[in-house]
Order: C-alpha cells, then structure tokens, then sequence
C-alpha cells in the first residue's frame, strides 16, 4: 500500500463536505507532475487531506476506491481522476509549520513542492505525521 496527500482549499472542498458525502472523485488535476501521482495510486491507498490556503494543515485521512480513470471535467481528455472514501479525521491537526518545524520532513513533497496539489508520502513519513496526528 503507498501513501499519498491530496490537497483542497477548504472553500472549494473541505474536510466536512468530504466527510458529508462520502466519496468523490478528485477531479480538476491538470499538473502533469500531480497526474502522474494519481495514475500511481491503487485502491487501498491511504492519503492525507490537507486543506491548502486556509488552514493549511493536514485534517483527515482518505482511501483510494478506484483507480485512475479519464477526469470528465478536462474537456481536452488528458486528466485523469481517482476515487476516494472519507475514512476518518485525524485527532489532532498537522500544520504546516509543524512540519517544516520537523527536520525528518524536510524531504516531504509537501515541503519541497508546496504547489503539487497530490504528492507522494513514504511510509517513514506517513508513520511521523500519524503519530503527530495523535495527539
């Protein structure tokens, strides 16, 4: 199973409508970098929900449902899209500022490419940030 942090302005589409729905299709990735991230994720991926912007902190955790497939917003035809399932919030939030505060994080892609809307997580740092989101 990999790990992943997907990223959403909470005015756009926060934890709680996430949570309120269920599922949703994680649409609107036009960054070929970010793409290239969700054509990697399989189902049974836990992802981060980070609100970007407002907040910016990690708030929940997500799973990955279905795999990539064509994103029905791109009218070109080259997006794609995954599925994902609200699975339950974090107890405590993880800011930003905690994790740059951290140098084991210094690598996260969060930190190094703070506009890539869908990133990569190993396991040593999902294990740091769960443990962080504990409390």
């Amino acid at each position: 199973m990999a790990h992943w942090l997907i990223k959403s302005e909470p005015s756009a589409y926060s934890w709680p409508q996430f949570v309120k729905d269920k599922k949703t299709s994680w649409t609107g990735v036009r960054n070929a970098q970010a793409a290239m991230n969700l054509k990697a994720m399989k189902p049974g991926d836990r992802c981060f929900f980070y609100h970007s912007n407002e907040g910016k902190e990690i708030v929940g955790i997500a799973e990955v449902v279905k795999a990539a497939y064509p994103d029905p917003t791109d009218k070109d035809g080259k997006a794609v899209t995954v599925d994902v399932k609200a699975v339950e919030p974090v107890k405590k939030t993880v800011t930003l500022g905690a994790i740059k505060a951290d140098a084991r994080l210094k690598d996260f892609g969060l930190v190094r490419q703070s506009r890539l809307s869908v990133v990569p997580v190993t396991d040593a740092q999902w294990a740091l940030i769960l443990k962080m989101a504990a409390g």
